[in-house]
């Protein structure tokens, strides 16, 4: 049995049945978006203008789709939840820093906790820097964010114990060439290296809890915080790792220089035009996608993922190809991202919509061209007096980001 923390009771065949249901209805949703669509289509080519009634159905079958979408990943998100009691050695008994954290969190006892970080000589803790999660805590909170941190959830995600993490690249890698047996072998150039930078910064989430709460002893702490700061945490990385100047947060891959794919120099970002300004060439969106599909080389493309905001989504779903059939898929099993000509469509709201000049999908394999570094630790400073007679965790964690290969993705450029 899996107890959230109302206390409800689930089983995971109850989860399960719920996510297919859910999937089911998207499906649904799906079909009747079509026929609605078609039906658009049909009436506009018939009658040469446009029938508001038909436009409308389908926008709003369109939004329940968005809908539809967002609760099979509230239920996937769900499933992940650990059941209360995680966190145990192999004894069965709690680590002996998770329950020093408990005991902090619970009731403001900080004694244990104090002697465990003087015992590891950490010199960042005490009533003003906040006090060290346990390794459990911290994993529920990272798995929570790659659940719902759009760009986390595709990138690289590396963990250091350093502010700041240098990675060095080759600009031009060692001269090599084709010799014969008993040629000589020439003396190589060394390769000339360079150094890509991610400094860390802070990022916080400050969740509320009545003495009730923390006071329920069949509360899940490591899930309660991770519920509860994930979405803050999320929303704010996941719109740095898109459009963030690299100013008190990450860089974000939307920040850096572009230039057209045929003039790509490293350090900048491919990009394709549509050939139309704000808009897609009419009667060759498909065409666009494919050559933005093929800029990118064939190592990256098998990992590949769109990303674009829903507004944009919302747009490509109605494209088709010259038979008639959708571009656009809805996600194929419980868990699974919609597909667009086969490749994910990962949603990031901070992408840009669809305008003249708009670079607002972007094409690659995130996993080498993104690197997202998270500093080693995650802090709690627990506050029971400024907002009485609610306590107040002070959350914080150091994130930094950043483009670690120029070449693994291209953006398609809406404009002729």
């Amino acid at each position: 049995m899996q107890t959230n923390i109302q206390g409800a009771p689930e089983t995971k065949a109850e989860g399960g049945r719920e996510g297919a249901e859910a999937l089911n209805d998207l499906m649904g949703a799906f079909e009747a978006f079509r026929e609605a669509n078609e039906e658009r289509v049909a009436k506009l080519e018939k009658r040469m203008s446009a029938d508001v009634l038909i436009g409308e159905k389908a926008d709003r079958i369109s939004k329940a789709m968005d809908e539809h979408e967002r609760r099979l990943e509230r239920l996937v998100l769900k499933g992940m939840r650990p059941p209360a009691g995680g966190g145990e050695t192999a004894s069965g008994e709690p680590s002996e820093h998770r329950s020093a954290f408990e005991a902090y969190v619970r009731g403001g006892d900080e004694t244990r906790l104090r002697r465990l970080e003087e015992k590891a000589m950490s010199g960042l803790v005490g009533a003003d820097g906040g006090f060290l999660v346990p390794a459990e805590t911290e994993t529920e909170i990272g798995r929570r964010l790659a659940a719902v941190s759009p760009i986390r959830g595709i990138a690289s995600v590396r963990t250091v114990s350093s502010a700041v993490l240098r990675k060095p690249f080759a600009v031009n890698g060692a001269q090599t060439g084709w010799v014969g047996q008993t040629d000589a072998r020439p003396q190589t150039s060394a390769p000339e290296l360079a150094e890509l930078s991610f400094p860390t910064m802070e990022l916080y989430a400050m969740p509320a809890a009545t003495n009730a709460l923390l006071d329920d002893a069949a509360v899940n702490i490591d899930a309660w915080i991770g519920e509860e700061v994930e979405q803050a945490f999320a929303a704010q990385e996941g719109a740095a790792f898109v459009t963030g100047d690299g100013v008190s947060k990450p860089k974000g891959f939307m920040t850096y220089p572009t230039v057209e794919e045929t003039a790509f120099a490293w350090g900048s970002v491919g990009t394709v035009s549509t050939g139309a300004n704000g808009g897609f060439l009419a009667g060759a969106a498909g065409d666009a996608l494919i050559d933005l599909i093929y800029a990118l080389k064939a190592g990256y493309r098998q990992n590949a993922s769109f990303v674009m905001n829903r507004r944009t989504q919302s747009a490509v779903r109605k494209l088709k190809d010259g038979d008639g059939n959708y571009l656009w898929a809805p996600p194929s099993a419980v868990g699974a991202r919609a597909t667009l000509m086969g490749f994910p469509v990962v949603e990031a709201e901070a992408m840009p919509d669809i305008e003249t000049g708009a670079k607002a999908i972007a094409f690659g394999d995130f996993g080498r061209f993104y690197l997202v570094v998270d500093r080693q630790g995650v802090r709690v400073l627990r506050d029971p007096y400024s907002a009485k007679p609610y306590v107040l965790f002070y959350t914080t964690k150091r994130v930094g980001g950043g483009i670690q290969d120029f070449d693994a993705a291209k953006l398609l450029n809406f404009a002729a």
